[in-house]
């Protein structure tokens, strides 16, 4: 999916680095009396987390606050710098951030289980989770359930994750089309959550970033309501990224807000001259005294 409009200005030779930046938001939307989704935008650690509860009265916003706090817990070390987590793991195979955002998402799990067994009232929570952590040139996203992580480049967007959903599988079984996809009363029904078994497998990707790449992190409060065309045409005009988020929500709340709405954006900067390779070479040798 793709648009002539440009995403941003071409950067001028000499100009500052292009800094990065972060912006998220929550909304209850139109018709729910309380809002379940959790959202963490943490710029220090480059790391951002959204989740969408379930689960009886107010049990759903328990279990994503959970899930939330989880992952940033897991991710507090500030020590480990960004070519250390870029850094393949031997037994895993996958790079250290990889690897302990996989972990979190286990923790998480194992948290949100063990919580709801000590309350009945929180019997039956869960939350889906879409986490995305930057790095040493890089991106991993982790996910369970059908909140979403986008990227916008070279004007066109795209979508990194992949639903765990009922509807999400009868399409790629062949069994239903896109138009009954989207019209499907069971296009809700997700068919892998936090807090629901013992063990929640996250699905995990690692990506190359590029300076002026948006990432957009969404609960299906927007996905459901606003489609990848119009996401397309919010995404395709140069504004800051908390103004992205307004607009996507006002955007879903236009078209009924049915269910809570959440949005976190990433914008890409400039790596710092100090990580750039070709820097070495332009040094000069220090003089012998």
């Amino acid at each position: 999916m793709s648009s002539p409009r440009p995403s941003s200005a071409p950067k001028t030779k000499g100009a500052a680095p292009r800094p990065w930046a972060f912006a998220g938001g929550s909304d209850v939307g139109r018709e729910r009396a309380h809002n379940e989704d959790a959202i963490l935008v943490d710029p220090e650690r480059k790391l951002v987390v959204l989740a969408d509860g379930m689960g009886g009265y107010q049990a759903g916003e328990v279990a994503s606050q959970l899930a939330v706090d989880v992952v940033r817990e897991e991710s507090a070390d500030l020590s480990i710098s960004d070519s250390e987590l870029g850094r393949i793991d031997p037994d895993t195979g996958m790079s250290v951030a990889m690897r302990q955002l996989r972990s979190a998402i286990e923790k998480a799990n194992n948290r949100i289980c063990s919580v709801a067994r000590g309350k009945e009232e929180l019997n039956g929570m869960g939350t889906t989770i879409v986490a995305a952590r930057f790095y040493d040139g890089r991106v991993g996203i982790a996910h369970v359930g059908d909140s979403r992580c986008y990227r916008f480049r070279d004007h066109s967007l795209e979508q990194l994750t992949r639903d765990h959903s009922y509807v999400q599988d009868q399409l790629e079984k062949g069994l239903i089309s896109e138009e009954d996809a989207k019209n499907s009363p069971q296009k809700n029904l997700i068919t892998r959550a936090l807090g629901i078994d013992a063990i929640a497998e996250a699905d995990v990707q690692e990506f190359r970033t590029r300076p002026g790449d948006i990432y957009l992190l969404c609960s299906d409060g927007l996905s459901d309501l606003v489609n990848p065309e119009a996401l397309l045409t919010h995404l395709s005009t140069e504004r800051p990224p908390g103004d992205y988020t307004k607009r996507l929500i006002d955007a879903a709340n236009a078209n009924g807000g049915r269910d809570n709405i959440s949005v976190i954006i990433v914008r890409v900067g400039d790596p710092p001259i100090a990580d750039l390779w070709w820097q070495k070479f332009l040094k000069k040798p220090a003089d012998k005294k």
